[in-house]
Order: C-alpha cells, then structure tokens, then sequence
C-alpha cells in the first residue's frame, strides 16, 4: 500500500486526531453505486459509520437519495443535509415514537420511515396517529432484532391493517455473514435469503405488496444486488477499516479515514507508550485488533490499553523517538469515528484547516 495516509504538515495536527481523505470517500460513493449497476436509487446507504453531513453531501451528489439511520439524531442530520427519504433501522420505543412524529412535523417534505417487529409498538405508532410508514424487521440469522420468518406474514398483515401507518416492506440485515471467502460468503447469502424468498412469494400472491425491500450490509450488500429486488444498505463502505480491509479485498473499496497517534513515552528497554487509548479508538475488540500502524514492526505487541495510552513491546525502542507521528487503520471505524467531535480533512497530501464535524455522535440534535 502506498503511503497515500501520510500528511506533508502533520506537525500541524495535534493527536490523537481522525483524519478523512474525502478523494477516497468519494471514489468509495462511486464503487457503491458501481457495485448496484450504475444505478444510484437501489442505494440505501447506512449513515452510522460517519455521522457528516459533508458525506451526506458526497452522497447525494452521486444520485443517493434514500439513507439508513440508527438513531433520531442521525436522522435529523440526514434530513437537515437535504435528503427526502429516511429510515430509521431501530424499532422506536419509549419517547423516540414522539421525537419521530416531532421530526417529520419539521421537514414534512422528508419521507420518515422505520422498522417494527413487535405488535405492541405497531399499535403504539397507530395510536400516535402521525402516519409512519413501516417496514417488517425480519430476521434471517443475526438473531438481534427482526421477528423470524415463519412469523412475518402475519406482522405484515398486522401493519397493512393498522391505521394511521402505512406498510412499505421488508428490512432483511444479515449482518451474521462475515465470511472472508467470496464463496462461503455466497452460501451462507443464500442459506439465509431462501426462507425470505418463501416469504416474498406469498406476500406477492396472498398478502400486502411490498413497495421496497432493504437489505444487506456492507459485506454482503453486492450479493444483495446481484440476486434480490431490492434496495441495498452498505455502511461502512464510505471509510473502510483494518478489519474489512483483511476480510473483503474483493469488495473494491479503500480506506478513506485514518487516525493519527505519537509515541509520548518510551518507559523501558522494549517498550512505548502513545497517546492512542479507548477514548480515541474503539476498544471492543482483543486489543491487538483494535489498531493497524502502517510502517510498525511486525512483531510489536500491545500490551496496556487506557483512557488516554496504548503502550507497545517493541524489539527496540530505539526505533522509535519521543514525539513520533505514527497513521493506523481503526480496527472498527463505525464506533471510533463517534468518539471524535471533528475530523481532519486532508486534501493533496496536507492537513487543511478544514474539519467535518461528527454531527451525529450527539444522541440528540433538537428533537
């Protein structure tokens, strides 16, 4: 790999910082359409990973017109950047049902949908009585959310039936498929897609017509778009990371976001310290997985990880100086990125004063 990641000034940028490249988001955004045929409206990209408005504005530029959000915040993000069709991919509970009404009363030329599973909260949406459209949470093997197969038909009926909501389909996130081979991956494509195809044929003959179908992640999303009519929701695509990067080189996509750490200690012989800890990179995976440093001995090994450290065994320490910028690939970007308010944005090899705010990892923007 070439040391695309490497910043002219970086004396200029403090640490630890996320750096984006938005040359290389937006060569993503245009393999993700690549991927769908070429045509951008079976795009329903997830929002999660990067919580910016200014990808929102890549996207869009591209002919994405229809997103995926986690939270109400990342709705109204999405909303406020200009885009006319959102779901909310989390079944609303509690007051979240109100903060979506009081969201679609803001941008009534926004279309606001979102997923249920539970018939309790299909009568709690009827009874808000705002007209939510609904898509089915079907599982199909993650076992996380999404009612099982054999039970949907019946939730469809239910939705179709319900005032106030409008049925719109199926959302189908097989997000238990992590298979690096592009053939293991496949089978276990289609292990957990025929069931639905069951389902789909008797919506299609005796129940409510679907009007869209979403389906897939970012590892699976490109067997979504070649075998099923229906909308496609990558997320991670838009900045990549370590861990997909290893898992699905057959994907096309390249890292677009980096992180940015110095060696602040070399407390021994065989060790350093820098100031990459769990509040600057995400921390739930082994702890030798959570960072990949470019141009880092092969056998350094980490060892203690806290708030505000992360301290290597290294062969020698005189390999490394007090000071030293070292670039690293997130293991997990999704959750990383929401640990940063901002992110640096390098353009031609140098830090700009340009920053793109990480306007969603807020859990509340105004409603």
């Amino acid at each position: 790999m070439s040391n695309w990641f490497q910043i002219e000034n970086v004396a200029d940028v403090p640490s630890p910082s996320l750096l984006v490249y938005p040359d290389r988001v937006a060569a993503n955004v245009r393999r993700m359409v690549e991927i769908v045929g070429g045509d951008p409206s079976r795009l329903r990209p997830h929002v999660k990973t990067h919580k910016m408005v200014e990808v929102i504005k890549l996207q869009l530029d591209a002919g994405i017109t229809k997103f995926k959000c986690a939270t109400i915040a990342e709705m109204e993000m999405v909303a406020g950047a200009g885009a006319k069709d959102l779901l909310l991919a989390y079944q609303p509970v509690g007051p979240n049902i109100d903060r979506l009404r009081q969201l679609q009363d803001k941008y009534p030329d926004t279309i606001f949908s979102a997923v249920v599973d539970d018939e309790n909260i299909l009568k709690q949406i009827s009874d808000a009585g705002f007209g939510l459209r609904l898509f089915v949470d079907v599982d199909c093997g993650l076992h996380r959310t999404g009612i099982g197969v054999e039970d949907t038909f019946e939730l469809c009926e239910a939705v179709a039936a319900a005032p106030n909501v409008e049925f719109v389909g199926l959302h189908v996130y097989d997000g238990h498929n992590h298979a690096p081979d592009p053939m293991d991956r496949e089978k276990q494509f289609d292990n957990s897609i025929n069931p639905v195809w069951h389902l789909m044929e008797r919506l299609d003959a005796e129940g409510p017509q679907p009007q869209e179908n979403v389906g897939g992640g970012s590892p699976t999303f490109a067997l979504h778009a070649g075998k099923a009519p229906w909308s496609c929701s990558p997320g991670t695509t838009c900045f990549w990371d370590a861990n997909y990067g290893a898992n699905f080189e057959d994907l096309g996509f390249q890292p677009a976001a980096a992180l940015l750490a110095r060696v602040i200690s070399r407390p021994g012989p065989n060790r350093i310290c820098t100031d990459l800890g769990h509040k600057a990179v995400a921390a739930e995976r082994p702890i030798d997985k959570r960072i990949q440093f470019f141009d880092f001995p092969e056998d350094a090994e980490p060892v203690i990880q806290s708030e505000e450290h992360l301290a290597y065994e290294v062969p020698d320490r005189e390999a490394f100086h007090v000071g030293q910028e070292l670039y690293g690939l997130p293991g997990h970007i999704c959750p990383t990125v929401a640990l940063h308010e901002e992110a640096v944005i390098i353009r031609d090899g140098r830090a700009t004063d340009e920053r793109w705010p990480v306007a969603a990892r807020k859990r509340k923007i105004t409603v």
